[in-house]
């Protein structure tokens, strides 16, 4: 191996970096007269709709848990559902085992 010096960079001696277009904007929308309003927070929330304080699924519960499962036998994602993550897990892991003991089918073939 030869014995090269190895090139450092000052990070402070690079030139400073130019802010992006639209960047300051997206937190902020300009009105018409120049005054700068606040947005709401990002991302989205949902309401809950089913997340009982003492009440859970319960395999057994055939009709409850037909309510949540599509046409074709898939499982309703969250965002369908409104669950909470916590709730859409048990669901998932209730209509599994409704299914493992053939209360639920697998699949609903239709022609």
């Amino acid at each position: 191996m030869t014995d090269r010096p190895v090139e450092t960079t000052d990070v402070d001696a690079r030139p400073p970096r130019e802010p992006r277009e639209g960047r300051e904007s997206r937190d902020r929308d300009d009105d018409d007269r120049g005054e700068r309003r606040e947005r709401g927070p990002r991302g989205r929330f949902r309401n809950t709709v089913y997340c009982p304080s003492g009440r859970c699924f319960n395999y057994k519960d055939v009709d409850t848990l037909r309510r949540y499962v599509t046409e074709t036998g898939k499982i309703k994602p969250r965002r369908q559902t409104y669950n909470c993550a916590r709730c859409q897990r048990e669901l998932a892991r209730e209509i599994k085992r409704a299914r493992h003991l053939a209360l639920l089918p697998f699949v609903l073939v239709t022609d």
